[in-house]
């Protein structure tokens, strides 16, 4: 019964997730098209980048996996539900927040000499250093308005509304395909001239920055009025001496410290990849590897985080009660409904990476599409290694461990900059993306063992053996899967090796398919119940819809 709970809970996030992320592909292939790949794509994807890396560097380790826990111990111990709680943490936050946002703006050229490739510093690349200065200008309020969303979305997520924080991005990426359109119907697309490694006009940057902006300010204001609904009422709230509240920014130093080593190694990511395409020519950049990291987040966001949100709560009250054998079953077996969506991703993927990638920016120019093939092909493994460790972490916070998560990110980050620095200096600027995926799935290969071992011996099991069960029989179904998926891509692979957009949908569509039916098939017959569970359970909605 928990089981179906948690795949209701799940299947509601995960349809918003669905439109959100179908709606920001859409707005991908737009900046993709607009400001192409290169130099010029790169000013605007660093600048509308930086806030919520900065956001998650300040305080988003807090509020992602701090809060919640905390807000449901109080809401069941506090006789006003929590309320009090929560409303000095929104006010703290907020004051936090502004002032802290104020002096970013003022402090942003020091801050993108610290994220930039050197050579954005030297004489011929002047006039694109002032361009994503301003560009940064313009977007770094998003990091008041992207802290007060997931601020908010927590609170609601705490007390079982789970549905708005998953559904209000769609908000903001109406507003910036709506921006994209007005740039392309005012400056068409960029086109392969000169125009890929020029600097924005100040009319571009007012509307691309701008826009920005305006689209994190609509998706926080979407989730206000859920507050109420949820029976929480926010009142201004100044007496910060709450014992509790020292009791979780005690805790959020651990996880101050975990976001700072992630983000120390991202700013080793960021820089490398920044140094791509500095040059122009055909080098891959952050454009490339960002794009083709939101395809990677589709079926983590879709998949993996509605199912931790949804069980973060109830394992969180596991904890509470010293229920940890409890907490480990629900950890493993909802790992093992994760898996069973994510991994045939993973072995689809590099099959269909270049039809992919025609579908999601081949829309102005099929061969800047093709440099994405390379790098999303090798995110489809990474993304198995992320998955598990994602899901030991929301353990590990829900009995509040945050020291212990801390330790365990030193690893993953030292590993990822180890790998990339190894890598990607050796390498030609074609490669700078790829190589950091490499890194990037090399650090998370280390958190998956690492964090697994650790979890499973504090809490005594994480239903290993039904685990490797699973895995053995899903690698049978995932071969066969594999090879329909290939077999169709090579029996159409007369449509080209660069189609458009169209054919590509077709050929990858149908390779997808072939695979999806071989999958399912396979299920049924080798009865591999994490698969049939969910889709049984979106059967019984659509037919309830």
């Amino acid at each position: 019964m928990t089981e179906q709970r948690i795949l209701a809970s799940s299947a509601v996030m995960a349809a918003g997730t669905v439109f959100s992320r179908a709606s920001g592909f859409i707005r991908s292939a737009l900046i993709v098209l607009a400001l192409g790949a290169s130099l010029r794509g790169d000013l605007f994807t660093i600048a509308n980048t930086l806030p919520n890396m900065v956001y998650i560097l300040l305080a988003g380790g807090i509020f992602n996996a701090v809060l919640v826990p905390q807000l449901v111990r109080r809401i069941k111990a506090d006789p006003d539900g929590g309320d009090a709680y929560a409303s000095r943490v929104i006010t703290l936050s907020a004051l936090f927040l502004g002032a802290v946002t104020v002096l970013l703006v003022v402090l942003a050229p020091l801050l993108l000499r610290v994220y930039l490739d050197g050579r954005y510093l030297l004489p011929y690349r002047e006039t694109q250093l002032e361009s994503i200065v301003d560009l940064t200008r313009w977007c770094l309020p998003q990091v008041f308005f992207y802290g007060m969303y997931v601020l908010v979305g927590q609170v609601l997520n705490a007390r079982g509304r789970f549905g708005p924080m998953m559904w209000a991005p769609i908000a903001n990426n109406l507003l910036a395909v709506a921006m994209l359109v007005a740039y392309l119907v005012v400056w068409g697309p960029v086109g392969d001239g000169r125009a890929r490694i020029e600097a924005l006009s100040t009319s571009q940057e007012v509307l691309l920055g701008l826009g920005s902006t305006l689209g994190i300010i609509a998706q926080c204001l979407v989730l206000v009025p859920y507050l109420r609904a949820s029976g929480f009422t926010y009142r201004p709230r100044f007496d910060f001496r709450d014992p509790e509240l020292k009791k979780t920014l005690s805790l959020g130093i651990w996880t101050v410290l975990f976001v700072i080593v992630t983000q120390a190694a991202y700013f080793v990511v960021v820089r490398l990849a920044s140094g791509g395409a500095a040059d122009g020519g055909d080098g891959t950049g952050y454009t490339v590897y960002s794009g083709s990291l939101l395809i990677m987040m589709v079926p983590h966001a879709i998949v993996t985080v509605s199912l931790a949100t949804a069980i973060l709560p109830r394992i969180s009250t596991y904890a509470s009660e010293d229920r940890l054998a409890d907490l480990g079953s629900l950890v493993g077996s909802t790992l093992r409904t994760a898996l069973a969506l994510v991994l045939p991703f993973a072995v689809v993927l590099p099959l269909v990476a270049g039809d992919v990638a025609a579908v999601a920016f081949g829309w102005g120019n099929a061969d800047t599409a093709a440099t994405f093939a390379p790098t999303l092909a090798l995110f489809g493994p990474a993304l198995v290694f992320f998955t598990v460790h994602y899901f030991m972490l929301r353990g590990f916070y829900a009995m509040e461990m945050t020291r212990l998560v801390f330790l365990i990110q030193v690893a993953v980050s030292l590993t990822n900059v180890a790998v990339a620095l190894a890598l990607v200096p050796s390498r030609p600027p074609e490669e700078t993306a790829p190589m950091l995926v490499v890194a990037y799935l090399s650090s998370y290969a280390v958190g998956a063992v690492v964090s697994l071992v650790l979890l499973r011996r504090t809490v005594g099991g994480l239903q290993l053996p039904q685990l490797l069960r699973f895995l053995v029989r899903m690698a049978l179904v995932l071969a066969a899967a594999g090879a329909a998926t290939w077999l169709v891509e090579w029996s159409l692979a007369g449509l080209g090796d660069r189609p458009g957009p169209l054919v590509a949908l077709f050929r990858g569509g149908l390779s997808g398919l072939a695979g999806a039916i071989v999958l399912l098939i396979g299920a049924r017959l080798l009865r591999i119940r994490e698969v049939t569970s969910v889709v049984d359970t979106v059967a019984a909605r659509v037919r309830r819809g």
